[in-house]
């Protein structure tokens, strides 16, 4: 008799606890209205690159980046991006598609998987591989092979503070 009453009481308790805990449905619907009218860049769009190789004047042959039209495009243009934050020197950081073990410098990734930063303002301090969501304005390098091929000028953390 006892047992007839065990798997009611249970299903009770579940619906009981579950209307006691809360959802911000406002937060993710922010979050959507806010990307959706940021052009958003992926780490699979900057990974879709050819290298072409091209005489230097200093370091003879070298793999010149090519860019996808897509990409081209979005030049100059407001973006969002997300990723590791890497240090390169005391004052540089870069947005890294992985964490600092595993960027392209560090492991077996390509240079591609990185963008320079250039904050708007004071450079905020951060972390190591901290996770953030970066705004800026899009801009790539196609021509000097001593700087970045992606790059976002005027960053601001809008997430991942």
């Amino acid at each position: 008799m006892l047992k007839k009453y065990i798997l009611p009481a249970v299903v009770f308790s579940a619906f009981a606890l579950m209307s006691f805990t809360t959802f911000n449905h406002e937060t993710k619907e922010n979050d959507f209205e806010y990307f959706q009218q940021k052009d958003t860049i992926t780490w699979k769009q900057l990974g879709n690159i050819t290298f072409l190789k091209k005489k230097d004047p200093t370091y003879g042959e070298v793999m010149f980046p090519v860019i996808n039209a897509n990409l081209k495009t979005k030049q100059g243009k407001k973006i969002v991006a997300k990723g590791f934050i890497v240090p390169i020197d005391n004052k540089t950081y870069a947005l890294s598609k992985n964490v600092f073990a595993q960027c392209f410098f560090c492991g077996n990734a390509g240079p591609e998987t990185i963008m320079g930063l250039k904050f708007k303002g004071p450079t905020p301090k951060l972390k190591t591989d901290q996770y953030v969501t970066i705004e800026g304005n899009f801009r790539f390098n196609d021509k000097d092979i001593e700087d970045w091929i992606y790059h976002i000028d005027n960053a601001v953390i809008v997430k991942g503070k």
